[in-house]
């Protein structure tokens, strides 16, 4: 009787264990808050501002300091290269050579840029662009220690963009990489414009991953501003996104250059009180697949930006895709997620300039990454150069 007894008293500990642990599960779940598979997809990362710069209005070696539309970050010497966007009017196409100098107690103060050097960069014949030849927009320091900078080109001009790699310290042409025909200036059987459109062409430029052996094959991306002539919608950008092509090209020591696949980028839909909106960089993040991007605006109440995260993850390959302005069916584009809303540090007595350029910036002394953009003033007297230092939060 007693070891009946003693059965069932164990059998009835087991059946009120499980339930207990079933509670708990429900319960845990209850308290637990639920994580969508679109949130699973990005790094959960966060910016924290860190401090302003605005480098003075100043002519460097004959030239006049602005339009600096990309940088770029040498770790290795730690200096910062800026290209500028003057088509060769004000002064030869060029880019500087940049020191940020931080405070020295918590080296987490942004308090001043110094100018060290400025290259002229050569065309393919290895002379000074002629003006109007060249828009450089993007600017990105590879591996071989060698600089790729696109160019948005002009189709009023007659003038076609592209992507090329340069010296380091002389800017000499190197080499050019190959650019789809359906990017270039053109028109079709009916005198419809195709290709990139004024101003909105390859604005951003990034290379992944970073820190490479210089015997080791890279990947650069870069994306247009805004849509193709071909790829624009019926909507107004303000009822539905504009849709931007987003390339990867694969480059090797040996061998050529290749393009090995595009993607579709939905920018935001545009602010009502906004003039002009469009993707001004691209960044590349240290996990492969993951980017930052950053979306710029201007309109009656000055400018406007946006960060955010993007995930190659299950993007449909559109190098195939002739046409985007149509219905997308089951095409697949980037996934994106807001990081930082820029106008927010208004909070800071920070505002926002014409904000074009991102880069990784050294480390801090907590390890973490720190990132950097800058402003393109226009070689205008009422706007500035201005310098924005985050610190990069990863959870």
């Amino acid at each position: 009787m007693q070891t009946i007894f003693n059965t069932l008293q164990s059998k009835f500990r087991l059946l009120w264990g499980l339930i207990l642990c079933s509670l708990l599960v429900i319960l845990t779940a209850c308290g637990t808050p639920r994580v969508s598979a679109e949130e699973r997809l990005f790094v959960d990362l966060s910016l924290e501002f860190l401090g302003e710069y605005q480098l003075p209005q100043l002519d460097f070696e004959d030239t006049p300091v602005g339009g600096l539309s990309g940088i770029t970050y040498d770790r290795a010497n730690d200096l910062f290269y800026a290209v500028s966007d003057d088509r060769s009017y004000l002064a030869p196409a060029r880019f500087y050579t940049l020191k940020m100098i931080r405070d020295r107690e918590t080296k987490t103060q942004l308090q001043k840029v110094e100018i060290e050097k400025v290259t002229l960069l050569k065309n393919k014949e290895g002379e000074l662009y002629p003006p109007g030849s060249i828009d450089a927009e993007g600017i990105a320091l590879s591996p071989q220690n060698t600089l790729f900078i696109s160019s948005e080109g002009s189709p009023k001009d007659k003038v076609n963009p592209f992507i090329a790699e340069f010296e380091l310290n002389s800017g000499e042409w190197l080499q050019q990489l190959p650019i789809p025909n359906r990017f270039l200036p053109n028109e079709d059987e009916n005198g419809t414009p195709l290709g990139i459109r004024e101003n909105l062409a390859f604005e951003s430029l990034t290379l992944s991953p970073n820190g490479l052996a210089q015997s080791d094959p890279f990947r650069l991306f870069t994306a247009t501003e805004a849509a193709l002539y071909q790829d624009q919608t019926l909507a107004t950008p303000i009822e539905e996104p504009a849709r931007i092509r987003f390339l990867h090209y694969l480059l090797s020591p040996i061998g050529e250059p290749n393009l090995v696949a595009e993607h579709l980028y939905l920018l935001d839909t545009i602010p009502e009180s906004s003039l002009k909106y469009g993707l001004s960089e691209i960044m590349a993040l240290d996990t492969e697949g993951f980017f930052l991007s950053l979306e710029r605006t201007f309109g009656l109440t000055g400018f406007g930006a946006k960060i955010f995260q993007v995930v190659v993850s299950d993007a449909t390959d559109t190098s195939k895709v002739e046409t985007l302005g149509g219905e997308l069916g089951q095409l697949q584009p980037l996934r994106k997620r807001l990081v930082l809303d820029l106008q927010g540090l208004d909070k800071y007595d920070v505002y926002l300039d014409n904000l074009e350029g991102m880069t990784f910036g050294p480390n801090l002394p907590d390890g973490s990454r720190s990132l950097v953009l800058v402003s393109d003033n226009n070689f205008n007297e009422y706007q500035v150069n201005q310098f924005l230092l985050f610190r990069i939060v990863k959870s």
